[in-house]
């Protein structure tokens, strides 16, 4: 029997510096030093966690892991989840194969060395994935993902080889044992609370932001039995005083019957054990191409698209 509690995910992701460097192109001091506040950001962070007595996940870039090992250490030591975010915060679509590859293996290489972690989920910068990205994932035995947003409190199976052509029906792809865990740009704190100069306005005030993140929750708890939410913060954000307060209410407005808070990893495992592959797609035919438009239809939709 699935479980109708609500889960809470509270997710961290400890880009630090390379958040700059990779997806910014950063080349000045000032610049970068926004990336070292992640730094007492963490401090406070991890502090509030177990105040609440909340295990998360951390995803955490290599390039992070090799600055900072002693703050990766007490992530791990606090029993937190560590993810795989990378290496140096860069796009995997703008990556070749091999690019990739080794952004991959550097990412697992820095983890390994500064805590003795092999992750087994992953988060890709920028929330997106290159053609290759679930290939390389499947190949170094990655059981969850939370970059997709398919869905929003429902976990659910990701497809390998979906194709998209502009002018042409859209293929669905072939199902593959990786859960995706779906997380959302309406739930993350730099779009709402960082000034990126040219690009982000930010910044929101705290209670606007709670606003935003409360109602979602007050949703599912309200409508999606069983649902979770994943909240994706960063330590350079988030661990400001006044948002930190924030977090701190919010928290508490979260705990309650039939609520429990938990790592992504468990989470996967959880669905994972519930919900066997087969008799998923069975019941989510929207998600695997079932319920689409029969093929022996294309050739009479590609004569008409072809019409002058």
């Amino acid at each position: 029997m699935k479980s109708e509690e609500h889960t809470i995910c509270l997710t961290f992701d400890f880009d630090a510096i390379c958040l700059w460097l990779g997806s910014f192109g950063a080349e000045t001091p000032s610049m970068c030093s926004r990336g070292e506040f992640a730094v007492p950001g963490l401090i406070r962070v991890l502090k509030l966690l177990e105040k609440h007595d909340v295990q998360s996940t951390f995803f955490v870039p290599g390039h992070s892991a090799h600055l900072y090992p002693t703050y990766v250490k007490e992530i791990v030591d606090a029993g937190h989840e560590i993810g795989h975010h990378g290496w140096s915060h860069r796009n995997p679509t703008k990556l070749s194969r091999e690019e990739e590859r080794r952004d991959f293996e550097l990412g697992f290489e820095a983890l390994d060395w500064a805590a003795g972690v092999t992750p087994t989920g992953c988060r890709t910068a920028a929330w997106d994935f290159s053609p290759n990205t679930l290939d390389l994932m499947i190949e170094y035995n990655l059981d969850y993902s939370s970059t997709f947003m398919a869905n929003d409190f429902y976990p659910y199976y990701l497809r390998s080889g979906d194709e998209f052509p502009k002018n042409e029906p859209f293929v669905f792809g072939d199902l593959v044992d990786v859960v995706e865990l779906p997380p959302s740009w309406g739930l993350d704190d730099f779009p709402p609370l960082e000034y990126v100069w040219g690009m982000n306005q930010g910044p929101n005030t705290p209670s606007q932001v709670r606003e935003l993140w409360q109602g979602e929750f007050d949703y599912m708890v309200e409508n999606c039995p069983g649902g979770m939410y994943v909240l994706t913060c960063h330590p350079q954000f988030i661990g400001r005083g006044s948002r930190l307060k924030m977090m701190d209410e919010l928290i508490e407005h979260m705990k309650g019957d039939g609520r429990v808070f938990s790592t992504l990893g468990d989470l996967a495992a959880k669905f994972r054990a519930e919900n066997p592959i087969e008799q998923w797609a069975a019941e989510n035919p929207h998600l695997t191409g079932a319920a689409a438009r029969p093929p022996e239809t294309s050739e009479k939709l590609r004569a008409l698209m072809e019409a002058p």
